[in-house]
């Protein structure tokens, strides 16, 4: 029987070790229990295993700003915004897939260290705005510099071309996936 694990390395990859740790998890999947096709854990073990790559290497770029992701997320969104720097909550948890109650508890936590003020809306008192104060400002523009270098590092084993195509894959799997579900602001 042929195994689907892996697909022989590129040319450029041959110095690379054969599997890695979803690559060995698979072949023991394959031992153990060649009944099921587990060819998903091939893309999905590694977006995994990266997520927690790229959240370690995140957040320790944004250890000098006071920072984890969550609310360096929330910074860089309201100062990508535009000026006034201010959204809504619930603009918020849309563009971030927080939930109501992660996005309140990390509001408030992002308030207590003076980046963002929560104010009722003029036009509407039953609304609040979170806005950037110019504190949040200056970390944001100053942290936003060393993420964008940061993940530009993570990607550089990679070609620009690659990048273009993996980028392409990743988004159609967003969009065709249906997955809307809401993501926990880790507290961590």
């Amino acid at each position: 029987m042929t195994s689907a694990i892996d697909p022989a390395p590129e040319p450029e990859d041959a110095d690379l070790p054969r599997c890695d740790l979803v690559g060995r998890g698979m072949a023991q999947w394959g031992q153990e229990r060649p009944d099921i096709d587990c060819s998903g854990k091939a893309v999905i073990g590694r977006i995994l295993l990266l997520q927690d790559i790229i959240l370690r290497t995140v957040n320790a770029t944004l250890v000098p700003y006071g920072l984890r992701y969550p609310a360096y997320a929330v910074l860089a969104t309201l100062r990508v915004s535009g000026k006034p720097y201010r959204m809504s909550p619930s603009q918020l948890q849309a563009t971030m897939l927080f939930t109501s109650g992660g996005i309140s508890n990390l509001l408030a936590r992002i308030e207590q260290q003076g980046l963002i003020r929560r104010k009722d809306d003029p036009s509407d008192k039953r609304c609040v705005r979170v806005e950037l104060t110019r504190k949040g400002v200056d970390v944001a523009d100053r942290a936003m510099v060393d993420h964008a270098a940061a993940e530009r590092q993570l990607c550089s084993m990679l070609s620009n071309s690659e990048k273009q195509s993996l980028a392409g894959l990743l988004s159609r799997m967003v969009l065709l996936s249906g997955a809307s579900v809401g993501i926990e602001a880790a507290a961590d």
